[in-house]
């Protein structure tokens, strides 16, 4: 059983970073490609980013592209999203999941099995 716990989230003003971390426990975490996702009220959960098992290759929603990191510690079991130029649209509360498939472009929920319990972050303007 694998278990995802993200922290970080919070309040901040427009403009400002927040670096949210996602630890992994109970299986290895260098076998899973991590993904991060964000669900706003009222909305469906959407693709925020994607980090490959090894960490050398990353991709964005268009939205996040530019302000927003993914990256990993293998060593540490933890996957990391910072998260900068934070605008109130990025309003939400933030997931991370697991994908044991390393297939590119995947980017919908159903593809990922394990998922955290999620962190709000609110951006005020």
């Amino acid at each position: 059983q694998v278990q995802l716990v993200e922290s970080g989230g919070g309040l901040v003003q427009a403009g400002g970073s927040l670096r949210l971390s996602c630890a992994v426990s109970g299986r290895t975490f260098s076998s899973y490609d991590m993904g991060w996702f964000r669900q706003a009220p009222g909305k469906e959960r959407e693709f925020v980013g994607r980090i490959s098992r090894s960490g050398g290759v990353t991709y964005y929603a268009g939205s996040v592209k530019g302000r927003f990191t993914i990256s990993r510690d293998n060593a540490k079991n933890t996957a990391y999203l910072q998260m900068n130029s934070l605008k109130p649209e990025d309003t939400a509360v933030y997931y991370c999941a697991a994908d044991d498939s390393s297939s590119v472009g995947r980017i919908l929920k159903y593809e990922y099995a394990y998922w955290g319990q999620g962190t709000q972050v609110t951006v005020a303007s």
